[in-house]
């Protein structure tokens, strides 16, 4: 998926991938959507747990822009665009969306409280997204080659983090 994207993952080429012929790809999972289903589960547990592993770092809004910003982001897009096809894929990447996103609003909110910030002004929930959506577009874009202003946010992105980090102990 992250070569040539989901419609290229076909169950031949899975097979190939993995060495194996497709009708044990077939054995395990009947469908294509039950194999996408099941890489997804498996990635999106594995981001749960770098997510909760980023939240307990010294400096865990930073630790939140690189996990964003990281390969594994690429491919949540991936499945992001195969969910417009899939209501099964669309379902359970809510179900997970959900839960990262409550997680990291929750270090926003603390990182803004910790610094008296306005949340009337700054919405908790806002900046976690602005934050985590600016991360995946670098991301997206780069691998377009496209680097217009890249330098600059990541500049501005720096600053900010290190203004509004959670204070260690």
């Amino acid at each position: 998926m992250l070569e040539d994207g989901y419609a290229a993952a076909t169950s031949r080429r899975v097979a190939a991938k993995a060495g194996v012929k497709p009708a044990l790809v077939h054995y395990y999972f009947p469908t294509m959507d039950d194999l996408y289903l099941a890489v997804l589960r498996a990635g999106a547990e594995a981001n749960l747990a770098k997510q909760r592993q980023a939240l307990v770092e010294d400096q865990p809004l930073h630790a939140l822009w690189r996990l964003n910003s990281a390969h594994g982001a690429q491919l949540w897009m991936e499945f992001m665009a195969l969910a417009n096809h899939r209501k099964a894929i669309r379902s359970e990447i809510a179900a997970y969306a959900e839960r990262f996103g409550e997680a990291e609003e929750d270090a926003v909110r603390l990182a803004l409280r910790a610094h008296d910030v306005d949340f009337e002004e700054f919405p908790p929930v806002v900046m976690s997204m602005i934050l985590t959506s600016l991360a995946r577009v670098l991301l997206l874009e780069r691998g377009l080659g496209i680097t217009r202003g890249h330098a600059e946010a990541q500049a501005f992105i720096e600053r900010h983090l290190h203004r509004f980090e959670i204070p260690t102990k």
